[in-house]
């Protein structure tokens, strides 16, 4: 069963069109991270999984439920960290947590969830001396009360430092391992490409691409690096490779050594052509096309990626 359904979703503020015919699928265990330049329509598509805002058009369910309809059986079944959430000042972080499991009914030990977000020696301080980044802990624990079938996660690491990114991206796999989905929104790309097996990129409230990683390299024209290292590479050979389908550069380095921009799926080409020219090519390194390359080849305006 899907974790996540969107059908045919559309979302109108009077003649503005935020979310286009969305349609989606997240499936359960997986973690996806869900990506767009600002104004794509990011923010509009997780508040109508939230149901915090209706579609003009089309279905959203959660685990098999209508969020409208079954909103409160859906909202048991949720971990949520939102972005620009509001901690309470006068309490303290234990209480945060004490309030989640009450209002869950769940049995979790407090304690043991300030531990594992990191706040293990902040329990019992009010939430509003804690810095942007233990707040954004704390809420995530919040999010981990009841072990939710569903994470919801807005922004996850805004605030942390590397040290409590990585404690974060830990916890998202933690989860998906016990079985859980994520969805995870996040402009930071390399903390997406970190944790997700798939992502959807988002431009003017319409999805341009839903895969793997490595699935939008291979569907891309965004570039694979090689560093090949050579002998006797004549000017011929060089211009055998720059012929070649998928290839938008080549240069020479010191040492021999070759530099070639191409597609994913020339790799295979470039060297072959090196080698029957007569190159002695003694090794190559492959340089992957990394998410922020894939994201720009999708959005294709070169604005900054943003929340």
């Amino acid at each position: 069963m899907a974790a996540i359904e969107i059908d045919g979703v559309t979302k109108r503020y009077g003649d503005v069109v935020a979310v286009r015919d969305l349609s989606l699928e997240v499936e359960e265990g997986e973690v996806f991270g869900f990506l767009g330049p600002n104004g794509a329509g990011k923010s509009t598509t997780i508040n109508m999984l939230l149901d915090f805002v209706r579609p003009t058009d089309g279905e959203v369910r959660i685990l098999g439920r209508d969020v409208h309809d079954e909103g409160v059986s859906v909202r048991e079944r949720l971990g949520v960290l939102p972005e620009g959430f509001s901690v309470y000042d006068r309490l303290t972080g234990r209480q945060h947590l004490e309030f989640a499991v009450e209002s869950k009914e769940a049995d979790d030990d407090p304690d043991a969830i300030l531990d594992r977000v990191g706040l293990a020696d902040a329990g019992d301080r009010k939430a509003g001396g804690y810095s942007k980044g233990m707040a954004q802990r704390l809420v995530l624990g919040m999010a981990l009360v009841g072990e939710p079938d569903l994470l919801v996660l807005d922004e996850p690491s805004t605030g942390l430092d590397p040290q409590g990114a990585r404690q974060m991206r830990d916890i998202v796999r933690e989860e998906a391992d016990r079985g859980a989905t994520v969805f995870f929104s996040s402009h930071i790309l390399g903390q997406v490409e970190a944790v997700c097996d798939r992502v959807g990129i988002l431009r003017n409230g319409q999805l341009v691409a839903e895969d793997s990683i490595e699935g939008l390299r291979q569907a891309t024209s965004a570039d694979t690096v090689l560093r090949i290292t050579a002998e006797d590479v004549s000017e011929a050979a060089l211009a055998d490779v720059r012929e070649l389908d998928g290839v938008s550069e080549v240069e020479r380095e010191d040492g021999g050594r070759l530099v070639v921009s191409c597609g994913s799926d020339a790799k295979t080409a470039v060297i072959t052509t090196l080698e029957e020219a007569g190159v002695d090519v003694r090794d190559f390194e492959t340089e992957e096309a990394s998410l922020e390359d894939l994201f720009m080849a999708y959005t294709t305006d070169g604005q900054e990626v943003t929340a």
